[in-house]
């Protein structure tokens, strides 16, 4: 089961379905060789994580996440991730500090290159490594599903002409503060960047 997830799950962030779109039945369990036992014990779990809703005796379809919703989730996003940046801040070391460097090396010549695909993957590998430098199991666990349920907002608002430039900055300022083991300075720096996307998510 937990194969036909993954998989299921990728392809719905991906963007293989579209929001509100069926998911059917007979073609999934065709597509990735499963039982609809497997299947739909895969549908209760996404249902879970927010991107699928099952409706009585229709099944289940990808959940569509309104902008009003996709705000509230940034707005705990900035104050969960800011916790998580400044224990990234605390716990960093020298191998640690030199990846995370490097990333903003990439973000850097992703902008100059006018490169936009390769800085909104670049940004969600920051985010991640910040988790994983800190080791906050259950805040890893929160930040990610609710990064699932608005992954659609934050690939168009990655897409937006002049955003990477709004936010390379505001990402360089999260990677010196917690690479300079500033615990204060990596809060502050990621709660001003998760701001900047609330603005941009309000103004449309």
């Amino acid at each position: 089961m937990t194969e036909v997830l993954e998989q299921l799950r990728a392809a719905i962030l991906r963007g293989d379905f579209a929001p509100r779109q069926r998911l059917i039945e007979a073609d999934l369990t065709e597509q990735y060789a499963t039982s609809r036992f497997v299947l739909r014990n895969a549908f209760t779990r996404l249902a879970d994580e927010g991107l699928v809703e099952l409706q009585p005796n229709r099944g289940a379809r990808v959940r569509e996440t309104t902008v009003a919703e996709a705000i509230e989730i940034t707005e705990i996003r900035r104050a969960i991730e800011a916790l998580v940046a400044a224990r990234a801040a605390e716990r960093i070391t020298s191998e640690q500090r030199a990846g995370l460097q490097a990333l903003g090396e990439q973000m850097i010549a992703a902008v100059r290159e006018a490169d936009t695909l390769g800085y909104s993957e670049l940004n969600a590998q920051v985010h991640a490594m910040i988790r994983s430098i800190a080791g906050h199991t259950s805040a890893t666990r929160i930040i990610e599903q609710l990064h699932a349920q608005m992954v659609r907002h934050q690939f168009r608002l990655s897409l937006r002409p002049g955003r990477p430039s709004v936010s390379l900055p505001e990402h360089l300022a999260i990677i010196e503060a917690i690479c300079a083991q500033d615990p204060v300075a990596a809060d502050r720096a990621m709660q001003t960047h998760l701001s900047s996307v609330l603005e941009a998510l309000r103004s449309g």
